[in-house]
């Protein structure tokens, strides 16, 4: 069974659109808890309203009251409406919201029998009711009530492979709905804290975000959009605004979710064991090829981000086993993108310097030992205009000087005699 979450605030929206399934003969109310029972026929949408009324008017802070649940069994499962209602029953219950009003809709109109159960977050005082780790403690939910009504569990088909799904092919024409799949996953599945963070989880499904800026009606406006990519990062699809998907991943979804993943983070301090496997891998593997290799072999995916001079200033390490995203600098100070730049970037200009300066030398030794008579004032003269015309190279003009200045001396003494 697959449970999906929606917050709203428009309660209205959300009655009409089940209301209109049992309209159109594919869907019926099948159960409802709490709620103003009409006293003849059946319920109307503003009755239902009515039964939220007094929580609505209660609360004051919180944006999105209304809880829009779905709950999926497999195709494969028949599931009778009496049964749908003790599922609603025990999902609400453990998931804390037992004590509130809900209506539980059947609808039938995608061949499989599923339901919605439509309800507040909010008490009757107006206080938030915590959604602390709400994804995890659904699927949990999930898998237990799949034991207890013996139905089909989703874990075989979901959960048990690292990273199900591929790479999105642009190729294809359903861009949109691969980049759905993923973005699913992603935000389900991971934790990340920063957009980078999360791009860098992207990248590896061929996908990038974009934040956009503009001025509408005198006012900035920030959004988010999706890219597909090639293997190169490279942008190859249209833009997809985050509003087009039926998902919490536009800029304001996400912050909450970096929030969410840092209260995780800082709880169950999953970048212990990562820190400690990176530092490892560093010390043993310098070379940039045979650290990855390392990391991959320890479930650990790295993405380097490089500008266009090929500068590195940012690394990411995404741990498959705790399903965590961190960037290196959250992992300590010597595991910044600065001193991963100076191990694989510097350190090669130096060696790449010294050996560019090395053949010179071997060729300089080889043609030394080649050389002819012709060739040798040649090289001295070289050698000597390297070592700033030190070398005393010029000592048989010296002599000739000496033999000159002899005979002058010698033609002046016999002058004199």
């Amino acid at each position: 069974m697959v449970a999906k979450i929606g917050r709203g605030n428009h309660l209205m929206g959300v009655l009409i659109y089940n209301h209109e399934k049992i309209e159109k003969d594919q869907g019926n109310i099948v159960h409802s808890h709490k709620m103003i029972h009409p006293s003849a026929g059946a319920f109307t949408i503003p009755l239902l309203e009515r039964s939220f009324e007094p929580y609505l008017i209660a609360n004051n802070r919180t944006e999105k009251p209304i809880l829009h649940i779905s709950l999926n069994p497999n195709p494969n499962d028949i599931v009778s409406d009496e049964r749908f209602s003790e599922l609603a029953d025990n999902y609400m219950q453990e998931m804390g919201y037992g004590e509130q009003p809900y209506v539980v809709f059947k609808h039938t109109d995608t061949g499989r029998a599923h339901i919605h159960i439509v309800s507040v977050c909010v008490d009757e005082y107006g206080k938030r009711i915590s959604d602390s780790f709400e994804k995890v403690r659904s699927m949990n939910v999930c898998r237990k009530l799949e034991k207890k009504f013996k139905l089909t569990s989703a874990i075989d088909s979901i959960e048990q492979k690292d990273v199900p799904l591929q790479k999105v092919d642009n190729k294809q024409d359903n861009v949109k709905r691969q980049i759905t799949s993923v973005l699913r996953f992603a935000n389900e599945n991971y934790k990340f804290q920063t957009l980078g963070e999360y791009k860098a989880l992207l990248s590896f499904f061929n996908i990038t975000a974009q934040e956009v800026r503009g001025i509408i009606h005198g006012k900035e406006k920030r959004g988010l959009v999706y890219f597909a990519t090639n293997d190169v990062g490279e942008k190859v699809s249209n833009p997809f605004k985050s509003s087009r998907f039926t998902l919490p991943v536009g800029l304001a979804d996400l912050e909450r979710k970096f929030k969410k993943s840092k209260t995780f983070i800082d709880t169950k301090k999953p970048q212990k064991q990562l820190r400690k496997l990176v530092r490892d891998g560093i010390q043993k593997y310098p070379d940039q090829d045979r650290f990855r290799k390392y990391l991959q072999d320890n479930k650990i995916s790295m993405f380097v981000r490089k500008n266009d001079e090929g500068r590195i200033y940012g690394i990411s390490f995404i741990d498959h086993t705790s399903k965590t995203v961190l960037n290196g600098s959250r992992l300590g100070k010597d595991l910044s993108a600065n001193v991963f730049h100076r191990l694989w970037n510097e350190e090669k200009e130096i060696t790449s310097t010294a050996n560019a300066k090395k053949p010179i030398t071997q060729h300089v030794e080889y043609v030394e030992n080649e050389l002819t008579a012709e060739a040798m004032p040649l090289f001295n003269a070289g050698v000597m205009e390297s070592l700033g015309g030190l070398l005393p190279t010029d000592v048989p003009e010296e002599n000739d000087m000496k033999k000159v200045k002899k005979k002058r001396k010698n033609r002046k003494d016999a002058k004199r005699r």
